[in-house]
């Protein structure tokens, strides 16, 4: 089992963001540690009454930006974590952080706490972008955030990237690779600019794509990507991320693997007992359920989380395909016959082979997996195995 941990605060949204987060007063954010701290306890208690003790593999405290809060407030969580659940003693502990929010003394509290990875937002190593992208922070700011982290003992970094941002080429995104290729960190999430409608960048952009890099442009910095992230030693091993031999990001791949999880805090998504269910995003609502509600944890957190939707098999069979897929290393027929008692080939045979026959998928020993061009043009690829 896995755990997520939602902190959605930041010191300012950035103009591209369409999470579950903004600023907050010290007073909200301390309230709502307290609350996300009850979830954690009901949460853990509801999955002891349910299937007794249940290890857990890795957790990932995600935001927003958790950094920004006090770090106790992290040491605090992540102690009512161990309290409430069961951590492998090499349970993959992720944080996200932003830089210009670290300082020496946070990243000793972080290690304290048992956070043993860092996932850095930098997105890109041109100033000038960072600021058309609304970040706080600067290049320079990165690279003092990404020393710290190293002096403090973090030998386990993700680097976020972004292309195809507004004002960026292909000169300027191959600059930010080569830069960041140059720091050595373990591992780099590479993603592509979407634009999301309720954002900032939705009401500049979306009726003018002449301002954003045209499709050509951006095809050729996604070949880039893992042409000059391969040739430094990283491994693709899912559609957009990329790792030093052996530092996969393990809490993903989880993910994509469809390894149950339990999400923690304002709008926290679940995947877990077949069913898959969600928290209010309704901060009000999220804080008078956890801190004023009543002493029955489970009513309590069916106030949170609202209806469960049940996973049913046809579903379950589409998820495995088009997640594990998303994995260079493919899915594996075994892994799905042990899942569904049924034969591969029986479920998706016509599917498999006329995605092979046009090239977009590759037979492997153990199954299948996206080819070159299958990967390229995945969301299409994808698609088809919905039954």
């Amino acid at each position: 089992m896995e755990l997520y941990i939602h902190i959605p605060f930041c010191a300012r949204k950035c103009l591209y963001c369409d999470f579950l987060s903004g600023s907050a007063s010290l007073e909200v954010q301390e309230k709502y540690l307290k609350a996300l701290r009850q979830e954690i306890r009901w949460r853990g208690e509801s999955v002891r009454e349910e299937k007794g003790e249940e290890t857990v593999s890795s957790v990932y405290i995600g935001g927003g930006t958790p950094t920004v809060i006090d770090p106790e407030g992290i040491c605090r969580v992540m102690e009512t974590v161990k309290e409430s659940f069961c951590p492998n003693a090499d349970a993959e502990i992720s944080m996200e952080a932003n830089p210009g929010t670290l300082t020496a003394e946070k990243l000793k509290l972080y290690r304290q706490a048992g956070v043993n990875r860092l996932s850095i937002g930098l997105q890109s190593a041109d100033d000038e972008e960072l600021a058309r992208l609304g970040r706080i922070h600067t290049w320079a700011d990165f690279i003092a955030s990404y020393r710290l982290a190293r002096e403090a003992g973090f030998d386990n970094i993700n680097i976020d990237l972004m292309s195809s941002l507004p004002g960026q080429t292909t000169a300027s995104y191959e600059g930010t690779l080569r830069r960041v290729t140059e720091l050595l960190p373990e591992h780099i999430s590479a993603y592509s600019l979407i634009v999301e409608e309720g954002t900032p960048f939705y009401n500049k952009y979306s009726g003018y794509p002449e301002l954003l890099p045209d499709e050509e442009e951006d095809r050729r910095m996604y070949a880039m990507t893992e042409e000059i992230l391969g040739a430094a030693g990283y491994h693709r091993y899912e559609i957009s991320n990329y790792a030093k031999p052996g530092r996969e990001c393990r809490h993903n791949v989880g993910y994509w693997r469809r390894v149950p999880y339990l999400g923690l805090g304002l709008g926290a998504s679940s995947f877990y007992g077949d069913k898959r269910f969600a928290n209010t995003a309704d901060m009000s609502r999220y804080l008078d359920v956890t801190l004023v509600g009543g002493a029955d944890g489970t009513e309590n957190l069916q106030k949170l989380q609202g209806t469960a939707e049940v996973v049913g098999r046809q579903d379950a069979m589409e998820e495995f395909m088009f997640l594990g897929l998303r994995l260079t290393a493919g899915i594996r027929a075994e892994d799905f016959a042990a899942c569904f008692g049924q034969d591969l080939e029986e479920v998706y045979g016509d599917t498999l082979a006329r995605l092979t026959g046009e090239g977009l998928l590759r037979r492997t020993e153990a199954g299948y997996r996206l080819s070159h061009r299958g990967i390229d043009i995945s969301n299409r690829v994808l698609a088809e195995f919905l039954l």
